[in-house]
């Protein structure tokens, strides 16, 4: 048995990574420290001096782990690694787990390409971003590629090399075609230099390249190329005016500013690239109450760079943060280039990150709304459960089971997985019943529980990973009433495992009116968010469970029929049925219509008619 006291007279006094865990051993908190010794004790020591989130932590402490790292800053890193692992409850947790999108330049190519990209690798391409509108991303890139006919396909190709018969790009203006040397790499890359002006935000030598061709064709009589550089001009100007913010130099910064309201914190990030706002985002913290402004925006800092694949020469924060030289040297480490963190007090920089602040705020308010209707949906939802369960213990986790079956042909069971009031559709299991013959609910039921909680055991002693099997679940939720209740407590109870079961109560039109827990009925108003939840999860069971049925049944369908052709195998039978969709459609078919299908010859059609004929023909 873990000893706490014991444990922590044996803390060494060197930096590293501590991790919290609750009763069920499950991760609730990870935090790095400078000296391990010093900082885990703090939590065990002057509890009067702790805020209350912390002292609600440390009472459901039930062990600690800790792993030593050679200096702060890899203690950091690995914070921020476990932290995004494991999202335990008790760290401030960023929302946002998007990728930003990218313009990436392949400038280490003899014939660069200019494409959207999530990924920022060290691969010597030049990248331009993140961007946060993708639709507009789309149109830049686009009218790159009209303006300069730059390649898009991901062919290899070296100046010198075999030429090739260039493609339909080429035919329709779309592309210069490098693969059929129709243009050198010398003036190839011209154009690609240009294409970096542009997407660096020099736009005025562009417009005026473009518009002396739009005058030369039009002095030609060109109309149409005219018309042509005519609209790239008007589409070069709508991309400049894009551009939020002049006169702040060539610079490349982000700036941040955040707004509070209870235990949530709304992040606004500007991203300013070529000394132009290229766009924003906003970020969504919660279990922020109590914590300082400073501690909040160093963890911010930690978790969005630690995700992000770029990071700016500048970084302007609303306030300062405790962790300054820490947070300074890493971002440093990681670009490869001083990173310069600055506060302003006044002047243009204090500007930008007021305005960021105000556009957190507004952020905020605008989030407010949706935010409680979200929160009454899901975890005020599972408190009205817990009240009218009569429990105290935590509901964070939910699985629900369900049998379905037809006449006891093809039965498959369900599981489903509810985290804070919301599904977690990764966590989905599905199960197909090996040692039940017939329409037997009861032991399906049985068979399922035993099959998924004896994953649980093994998994949990033999593998590192953690998946849907390795969890417990806080609530068992069960369609049924009493007969599957007492069925799945069987099952548990020969496992040895404990986990609280509630049922479903029917009226008589077997529509669900209240929950069984503890062989009590506990009555919810149909109108309550609480109720409301549980539908969603019976909803949700029974929908998984039947369309995976259905899939099995179709299957075997079509496997009794037409695995019996002659000539038919795996890849005709997929032909045919994508070609119908319908194994009547197959047999009113007529040779021709069967030779039409992709890998079907004539005596393969023949095959087929002959066997759907002659059975019709005995009936």
């Amino acid at each position: 048995m873990f000893n706490i006291q014991e444990e922590l007279k044996r803390l060494p006094d060197e930096p590293g990574v501590y991790i919290m865990k609750n009763e069920k051993d499950e991760i609730i908190y990870v935090g790095k420290a400078k000296i391990l010794k010093n900082r885990v004790r703090q939590y065990f020591h002057n509890s009067a001096d702790h805020t209350l989130k912390v002292k609600t932590m440390v009472s459901h402490i039930a062990s600690f782990e800790y792993i030593v790292t050679a200096s702060e800053r890899e203690a950091l890193i690995l914070e921020n690694n476990l932290i995004k692992k494991h999202t335990p409850r008790y760290n401030i947790l960023l929302k946002d787990d998007k990728t930003y999108p990218y313009i990436k330049i392949t400038v280490n190519e003899d014939f660069p390409r200019i494409f959207i990209t999530r990924k920022h690798i060290k691969d010597k391409a030049k990248y331009f971003g993140p961007f946060t509108n993708s639709t507009a991303l789309k149109e830049d890139v686009r009218l790159v590629h009209d303006i300069w006919q730059i390649r898009d396909c991901t062919m290899k190709i070296d100046e010198g090399a075999k030429k090739i018969k260039p493609c339909l790009n080429y035919h329709i203006g779309k592309c210069s075609a490098p693969c059929a040397g129709l243009i050198s790499k010398e003036k190839y890359g011209t154009v690609i230099d240009s294409a970096i002006k542009l997407l660096s935000g020099k736009t005025d030598d562009i417009k005026k390249e473009l518009t002396e061709k739009m005058f030369e064709f039009s002095k030609d009589m060109e109309y149409e190329k005219a018309a042509k550089y005519r609209d790239l001009i008007k589409n070069l100007d709508m991309l400049k005016e894009k551009q939020v913010i002049d006169n702040l130099h060539n610079d490349e910064r982000d700036v941040i500013g955040f707004s509070r309201r209870g235990e949530n914190t709304v992040f606004q990030v500007f991203f300013i690239r070529g000394g132009k706002i290229s766009g924003r985002e906003h970020f969504l913290l919660d279990n922020c109450e109590e914590i300082p402004d400073d501690e909040l925006m160093q963890s911010f800092l930690q978790q969005f760079y630690s995700g992000t694949p770029y990071i700016p020469k500048e970084i302007i924060l609303q306030c300062d943060i405790t962790g300054f030289d820490l947070i300074s040297g890493w971002l440093s480490e990681i670009k490869g280039q001083r990173v310069n963190i600055l506060m302003p007090v006044k002047g243009e920089r204090k500007l930008l990150a007021d305005m960021a602040a105000n556009n957190a705020l507004i952020a905020m308010d605008r989030l407010g709304i949706n935010a409680m209707r979200e929160h009454k949906r899901t975890l005020g939802a599972l408190n009205e459960i817990k009240e009218a369960l009569g429990v105290d213990f935590d509901l964070k986790r939910i699985e629900s089971y369900d049998i379905s079956h037809t006449g006891g042909v093809e039965t498959v069971a369900s599981m489903v997985v509810f985290e804070n009031g919301v599904p977690k559709k990764s966590d989905y299991r599905k199960f197909k019943i090996k040692t039940v013959e017939g329409p037997d609910d009861y032991a399906s039921m049985y068979e399922v529980i035993t099959r998924r909680f004896q994953r649980y055991i093994s998994e949990t002693e033999t593998s590192p990973e953690k998946t849907s099997f390795s969890k417990l679940p806080d609530l068992i939720m069960l369609d049924g009433g009493k007969g599957q209740i007492t069925v799945v407590k069987q099952a548990l109870e020969q496992i040895g495992i404990n986990v609280p079961i509630s049922g479903m109560v029917k009226d008589d039109k077997h529509r669900t009116r209240a929950l069984l827990f503890n062989d009590e009925e506990k009555s919810m108003k149909t109108s309550s968010e609480g109720f409301k939840l549980v539908t969603r999860i019976q909803d949700e069971v029974h929908r998984f469970a039947i369309e995976y049925h259905r899939k099995l049944r179709q299957k075997r369908q079509t496997r009794s029929v037409l695995d019996e052709i002659s000539g038919i195998g795996p890849t005709r039978k997929k032909a045919l049925m994508e070609h119908f969709k319908d194994i009547n459609n197959i047999k009113q078919a007529d040779i021709q219509q069967l030779k039409q299908v992709s890998g079907m010859n004539e005596a393969a059609a023949i095959s087929v008619y002959e066997y759907f004929h002659g059975v019709l023909k005995g009936q």
